[in-house]
């Protein structure tokens, strides 16, 4: 009895432990999750990077203007063309009976024309013989006009049809590079398919896309520095060369064209590079005093302070309360006159739940 007693205590003991081991388990895991920023100076929140994609500097959309099922690819991605050769062409049937058709009422306008013409000869050489009235003679000038208006109309009509069956044909406009093709044969097109990309110039360009809050701060001639994770070169030098007036309504932002200098025969239209700009080499109120957001400054009965997260991983941290000076409000935050040295991590959300030596969990 005494033996089942003991047992008995012991495992309530392990249970015990086990249950408060589970709790303090739950209870760690439970971090609050705490937005960061690390301090930096003026100049250094300035300078972004933007993904970005090569692109040939003559870069043309090749579509079809009808509608109809592909019967011919004569060039894939890839192919070196020549200015006028036949790329890829439709069925056509509906523009092909059209033109058909219309060769066949402008035959019939041309035959019925030159009827009234012989009949307007005739009546005229009667009427001015006197055997004819003027009647007949005016009646068979009426005719003849009606009849060369429908064969002016069956012509320009002709010309129209053949017009609609070469909107079925895709001609390089130019000589370059097929990049990508859209489409296969037997495959039904609409109207405005584009099926071909032709890369036609030898210069490339890199295009990136600038949100509102930046696209009035880029102009033409900025510099910026590019990178391509492709080639091992390092960096290239490119200018920004055109920017676009208008949004573009499927990325929602400003598309910005860089030209780059002095490029390699190893960048190649489609690689994906990084374009770095600095927003301050062009701001004559650009200096090195540190700057923090707005958002990151708390005040007390002491007076400013932030919070600076302590972190070995960069995963979870404490956060410890630190008094600061501040100096003038700028358009990027609070200039630091005291406090801080650059490099900390500074909680930017939530400094009123916050609370000195908590631990935390950055994102």
């Amino acid at each position: 009895m005494k033996y089942f007693r003991n047992s008995l205590l012991i495992l309530t003991t392990i249970l015990a432990f086990s249950s408060c081991k589970e709790k303090e388990k739950k209870k760690e895991e439970v971090l609050r999750p705490v937005s960061f920023q690390v301090v930096g100076t003026s100049d250094a929140q300035k300078i972004r990077t933007f993904s970005g994609t090569a692109k040939a500097s003559d870069a043309i959309g090749l579509s079809f203007r009808s509608g109809g099922v592909i019967t011919k690819v004569n060039h894939w991605k890839g192919a070196k063309v020549k200015k006028g050769d036949i790329i890829a062409r439709l069925d056509n049937v509906e523009a092909n009976l059209a033109y058909e058709q219309s060769v066949s009422a402008l035959n019939s306008a041309n035959s019925a024309m030159k009827t009234a013409k012989s009949a307007l000869e005739r009546v005229k050489s009667l009427y001015e013989s006197g055997s004819q009235s003027l009647s007949d003679y005016e009646a068979a000038k009426n005719s003849y006009q009606s009849a060369l208006d429908q064969y002016e109309s069956a012509r320009r009509n002709k010309s129209i049809q053949a017009t609609q069956v070469s909107y079925g044909i895709i001609r390089a406009p130019k000589d370059g590079v097929i990049a990508w093709t859209d489409g296969a044969v037997d495959e039904r097109v609409s109207s405005g398919h584009q099926f071909a990309m032709l890369n036609a110039g030898d210069d490339l360009k890199i295009e990136i896309g600038l949100p509102e809050s930046l696209v009035n701060r880029v102009s033409v001639g900025m510099e910026t520095d590019l990178e391509f994770s492709a080639i091992d070169q390092g960096s290239f030098k490119g200018t920004v060369i055109e920017v676009s007036p208008s949004i573009d309504e499927n990325s929602s932002t400003y598309i910005t064209a860089i030209g780059i200098i002095d490029p390699s025969p190893e960048i190649k239209p489609g690689m994906a590079t990084n374009v770095t700009l600095n927003f301050g080499s062009n701001d004559s109120s650009s200096n090195n005093a540190l700057v923090i957001p707005l958002k990151a400054v708390g005040e007390d009965s002491n007076g400013n302070f932030v919070f600076v997260i302590e972190s070995e991983d960069d995963k979870t941290g404490t956060v410890k309360k630190l008094a600061i000076e501040v100096g003038d409000l700028t358009s990027d935050g609070f200039q630091i006159k005291s406090g801080l040295a650059g490099g900390e991590k500074i909680a930017t959300a939530g400094l009123q739940t916050l609370l000195d030596g908590q631990k935390v969990r950055l994102q």
